[in-house]
This record gives structure tokens, sequence and C-alpha cells, in this order.
């Protein structure tokens, strides 16, 4: 209760800024000056504080609800069934039969049932719930923001599918959320928890690479065979949710996958920051083609160009580039490209390291020749030499159980699963609210520039002043000793969970006459 009476006047703003219904705007406040486009930075309210490295109280069991159970969200709770110390309170989807059909998970699982809540506001019922720690958000992006904002609210903690912002509204109400609540709000950037990017990180953190200039990411991903796949509210909408933002919307819409990974290896918000981005994209091809095969009529207007390409200056003069392409015919690429001054990294299309003899003595590594050069790729023996050597705690943990489980290949899994480790041990997440916020921009500030015959466009500073408190990205991790008792805790109420679930389905298949 208490938390709703601080927040009306930010729900208040909210709501005047965004209607209940899904629709986001790019509408925030900017002027130009000198040729730059510069936003406006909301003064931080009188008694709020910084959420740099916030951390909750520890919770020997986390109790979490899923709302959206279309095409992301079942994999979601199939994979929370492998991770200790959980319970699956609630499942809420806008149509029933996905949400129920989430109970078989459960009951496979030998994990109770859970509530169901569906239609358009049936999560706003299940966030005014006591008994729910955390709030697993993965509709379509339009109701990530409503979702989350709905759960904070009521005193939950956010995990929110990407990307989980929309436009600059929405970035600056969650962080106002979180600062003022003192909840976690992360997004679910998996491809930061991928094998080869948690082991690049490791090694750049070391030093492997020299200190790190220049790094690429992208999305670029034909999305042609899926278009039609996404969830359309009704007959009339012939586009699906996707189809239809990216008619909309110009901008880097889907930056999260390409720029978090390279934005923790530069410690961005964490003794550097972004200031400056410069956005460019083609005309409108494919797109256009889209929406007239599946709508058939003309399509006057696409905002969002075939390919999209962002450049962004950072404080302590490094430089990172972004891609975006969801319209034209080519091979998957994130492209996630290091370039120190002493070494390179690259994953896409041809993953490998490339390092002197020189430099891979002195990272400790005994090279196959001595006329090694950066030109070129280290062998693949080298290369799994220089792996073993840096390998990521988080690979070394998790890679066994995460290949079994899943989820892109095991990334998925190791993001949970880490979630659920530092609310558990107590500790801050790996994604903050900033780099929700830092990560998401792209969007609208690539439109303004766009919209301008683009124009520099200043990159707001989100933490407010204290982009260089905290130096260097790392992973927080508990003692030895409480790690292993939290997950004795968590084995231990799993164990008890699954007797309980296990006879709750024995119970409700006599009553249903079932064998």
């Amino acid at each position: 209760m208490s938390i709703r009476k601080s927040w009306a006047a930010l729900c208040l703003l909210g709501s005047l800024l965004l209607p209940s219904t899904a629709s986001a705007q790019f509408n925030w406040p900017y002027k130009i000056t000198g040729g730059k486009a510069v936003t406006e930075v909301p003064a931080r309210p009188a008694g709020q504080e910084s959420a740099l490295n916030l951390s909750a109280p520890k919770m020997k069991v986390v109790r979490v609800a899923f709302v959206g159970l279309g095409m992301r969200g079942p994999s979601a709770v199939e994979r929370w069934m492998h991770i200790p110390g959980i319970q699956v309170m609630a499942l809420c989807d806008h149509e029933r039969g996905r949400a129920e059909k989430c109970q078989d998970i459960l009951r496979k699982a030998s994990m109770p049932a859970a509530d169901i809540y569906s239609g358009e506001d049936g999560y706003k019922e299940l966030c005014r719930r006591k008994d729910i720690d955390l709030v697993y958000i993965a509709p379509d992006w339009k109701h990530h923001f409503l979702v989350a904002r709905e759960a904070m609210t009521h005193g939950k903690h956010v995990a929110i599918e990407v990307p989980a912002a929309m436009n600059l509204s929405e970035i600056w109400q969650l962080i106002d959320l979180s600062e003022k609540t003192r909840l976690h709000c992360m997004m679910l950037e998996n491809c930061c928890y991928d094998f080869f990017e948690l082991n690049s990180l490791n090694m750049a953190q070391k030093g492997v690479f020299g200190e790190v200039l220049y790094v690429q990411g992208a999305y670029r991903h034909d999305l042609t065979p899926f278009w039609d796949a996404y969830w359309k509210k009704d007959a009339q909408d012939r586009l699906g949710w996707r189809l239809d933002y990216n008619r909309k919307f110009r901008g880097d819409i889907y930056a999260t996958h390409g720029l978090g990974p390279v934005a923790q290896v530069l410690d961005i918000h964490r003794g550097d920051r972004m200031k400056t981005l410069v956005a460019m994209d083609t005309k409108s091809v494919n797109g256009k083609m889209h929406v007239e095969q599946m709508t058939g009529e003309k399509c006057d207007g696409f905002r969002n160009g075939d390919q999209t390409t962002t450049l962004i200056s950072t404080e302590n003069g490094k430089v990172i580039e972004i891609h975006h392409n969801v319209m034209t015919p080519q091979p998957y690429n994130r492209m996630y490209q290091l370039t120190g001054t002493r070494g390179f990294a690259n994953k896409y299309p041809a993953e490998g390291y490339a390092l002197s003899a020189g430099e891979l003595k002195k990272s400790g590594v005994t090279p196959s020749a001595d006329d090694l050069s950066g030109h070129f790729y280290l062998s693949k023996a080298d290369a799994q030499a220089l792996v073993r050597k840096y390998e990521s705690p988080l690979v070394a943990k998790y890679e066994k159980e995460a290949k079994e489980v899943g989820g892109h290949g095991g990334m998925d899994f190791i993001m949970d699963s880490r979630l659920v480790y530092c609310l558990q041990n107590g500790l801050p997440l790996d994604i903050d609210v900033y780099d929700l916020a830092e990560w998401c921009c792209l969007a609208e500030l690539g439109t303004i520039s766009m919209d301008n015959g683009n124009i520099p466009v200043e990159v707001p500073d989100f933490t407010r002043g204290e982009w260089n408190r905290v130096k260097g990205f790392h992973h927080a991790y508990a003692s030895p000793a409480d790690e292993a008792q939290a997950a004795a805790d968590a084995m231990a109420f799993t164990a008890r969970l699954k007797e309980k679930g296990k006879k709750y389905w024995e119970k409700a298949d006599r009553s249903s006459g079932k064998k």
C-alpha cells in the first residue's frame, strides 16, 4: 500500500505520457544546439537514490510469475524447472489457453499447478498479489513496459524480455521506479551469456586484447519466414505486432543483442559512458513488400529502413558500431567484434581470436609457433588453449547443464540461473536498469538523428552524473560459504516442493477419473 501511495504521482505521469493500452511513441522533448540534438534529462526526484549496485534482501525461494506465454514464455517456464529454489506462482497470457498449456510443463517437473490469469488486463490482477517476488515479462514489445510498471508499482522485481523499453518516456519511468522502490529492473539480454561472449569478456577484463578501442554488434536476422507467426490481436490484424511496429517506427528498435555484450566489455556506466551517436538507414524496400504481401494493399509508408547503422562515441574515446537488419537475405549475424591495441576477437561469420606470438606468451599461453601474427586468426589449438586459460567462471559453472537444458544453445539458461543466483544471494544483478536504458535508447535517439539529416545526438547520462562511480563491470559472487548455504536451501526446498507437486497431480488425476 505504501508503494502504491508513493508512486501515485509517477503513475499519473505515466498515464499522461503513455496510454493504458499498448501504443509506444517517440515524442520525448529535445532541442538542437550547435548542430547536435540534446534530449531532456529529468532531475532525480528528491529522496530518490541511484540504483547502481542495487541489491535486495536474500531470497531462499524466488516466487515467480510469468506474463506472456506465446513465443518465448513457455521455453522460459521450462528452463526454470531446472533451477532449484524457485516456485512458479502464476501464469498469464492474453489468451487463456496458452497459459493453461504451460501447466503441463509444471506437471512434467512435478511442480504444483500455478494460478492462471488471462485477458487484456490479466497481468494487473496478477501484480496485485502479495506472494510473488519476481515477474518475468515476455509478451509482445508494446506490453513490456506496461506490465513492468504495474509489477514494480505493486512491489515486484521485474525481468523483461528484449527490448524492455521502446522509447525514452518508458526508459525514464523505469529508472525512476527502480531507484525509488529499490526493486530490480533487469532486461533479459541473453546474448550477454553466450559462451564466446563470456569468455571474450573475461579475456578483455584480464587485458588479453590490450585496451579495447572499437567494438561492433548487430542484429542481422532475416525474419521473412517468421513475420506471419507473430501474434495478431484479431481478424483485422493482418501484420502481427512485430511487422506493424517496424512499419510505424524508425531507428534501431532491436539493438540490445548487439549492444549489450560489447557495452559490458567497455564498462559502460561503470567507468565509461556512451556520449554521442549518429544513425543512418537505407530506404525500405523489403519492409514495404512484406506489408503489401500480407495485406494485399499498397504500402505508401514504412518507417524502418531495411538496414540501420548507428555509430556511438564514448567519453573515453572508444567507438561502438551497431547494425539492425531484419529485412534482407543474409546469414544470421550478431557481429560481436572487439578491436584492441594488442589483440582481436570476432564471432561472426568466422569465430576466432587474433594475437601475435608475443602477445599470446604475455597472456600466459605458449604459442604453437613463434611467427604468429595478429594478421591471422589463431589456429584451433592455440585458440582452445587461450579459452582454457581464460574460461569465464560462468561458463565453467553452467556450460554442461546449459547445453543440456537449452535455450538458444544454453545462454538463456545461464541468464536465468544467474538471475536466480543473485536474488538468492542478495547480490546486484548483472544487468541493471541503466543497462536497460542504454541498450534500448538507440531507437528513439537514432530516429532523432535520422529525422534531422543524420545529426549527432547526445546520449543521456541515465545515471544522472554517476557513470564513473563504479570502476569496471563485473559479475557479483557470494562467498563460498554463503553460496553453498543458498544452494543447499534451494535444493531442499525444491525436493519438498516436488513431493507436494507429485501429490497435487495424483489428486487431480483421481478427481478427474484419470489413472
